[in-house]
């Protein structure tokens, strides 16, 4: 990807997109640090076009980053958590999360949050430290029977 880096607000025309890249990003990005299992159970989580698009029901804020195309996107709900940060395998490393988390971070407040929240993969990890949220706690837990972790991580804003 080459271009200016822009964020905007989520429109429902974006949702089949942020589907595909959710997967695109679990399997290519997450395949640096997760087995072909825990990879094959984490993407079976990937939320239809609909089930995103229905999401923006409980006031959360989705933002999407564009170059060329969806770079990425994030969500965050109104307490401050993160519930999805996924980056395209074609934006990875021109600093597309960071760019989000900046933005969540300015707009959050806004919504009362005094603080940012999220359960990071072991691939988002870097982003969040290098952002100044503190880990909290690894996580483990099982998707379709296949052992996974990811870690809690948080930031008063």
């Amino acid at each position: 990807m080459s271009g200016d880096l822009s964020i905007r607000p989520y429109q429902p025309a974006d949702a089949a997109a942020l589907s595909a890249l959710y997967e695109a990003s679990v399997r290519t990005l997450g395949a640096r640090d997760y087995s072909a299992a825990q990879i094959d159970a984490w993407a079976s989580l990937t939320p239809t076009a609909d089930a995103l698009d229905g999401r923006m029901q409980d006031g959360r804020t989705r933002l999407v980053a564009v170059m060329d195309n969806i770079a990425g996107f994030i969500d965050v709900e109104p307490d401050g958590h993160i519930d999805l940060l996924y980056v395209s395998p074609e934006a990875a490393g021109l600093g597309v999360a960071r760019l989000l988390l900046e933005t969540a971070e300015a707009l959050a407040p806004l919504s009362g949050a005094d603080r940012l929240y999220a359960e990071a993969s072991e691939t988002a990890r870097p982003v969040f430290e290098r952002r100044g949220y503190s880990v909290i706690a690894r996580r483990d837990f099982e998707v379709a029977g296949v052992p996974i972790h990811n870690w809690a991580v948080e930031k008063p804003l």
